[in-house]
């Protein structure tokens, strides 16, 4: 039998302590079976983190965000990188969340360091694919990211 699982404190504790310790700056921690329709996850999210633009383009990819504690920012962008909107997102806040539908090319920045999220899409897992990521924004690794992720956080200042 499968227990229940409970998002306390110890839970994100843990995340915080994971993801300041994780070169990408981030922990996830899965709430769901990896075969299950339904993915849920916390993660633990650092500043120093860089979640490219990016999107969903299978029609039952819709993504939903919630802050849980610290502060985020999202971007959304049209096809081109031109930025359309943008919202902070704050645990306890005016707003906590977004829901993305799928084919909207979006990205976020961590505002508040052991900043913490609940995600849900369909599962199952799949890596981004071909047409998925910005053409306009770097991939992690690459030469350009940090001067990207610096211009993403100053749509915050």
């Amino acid at each position: 039998m499968i227990t229940p699982s409970f998002l306390d404190q110890t839970l994100f504790n843990e995340l915080a302590e994971k993801a300041a310790g994780n070169p990408r700056g981030r922990q996830h921690h899965n709430l769901h079976q990896m075969e299950e329709a339904c993915h849920r996850m916390v993660v633990g999210l650092q500043p120093d983190t860089y979640v490219p633009p990016h999107r969903h383009l299978s029609s039952d990819k819709a993504e939903t965000l919630l802050v849980l504690k610290g502060k985020l920012g999202v971007l959304i962008f049209d096809q081109d990188g031109q930025l359309l909107d943008k919202r902070v997102l704050v645990a306890g806040g005016e707003c906590l969340g977004v829901d993305l539908p799928p084919g909207v090319f979006h990205g976020l920045v961590v505002l508040e360091a052991d900043s913490l999220m609940f995600e849900c899409k369909a599962g199952p897992y799949r890596p981004v694919g071909e047409g998925e990521l910005a053409h306009w924004a770097p991939r992690e690794g690459e030469p350009g990211v940090a001067e990207y992720h610096s211009w993403m956080r100053a749509q915050f200042a």
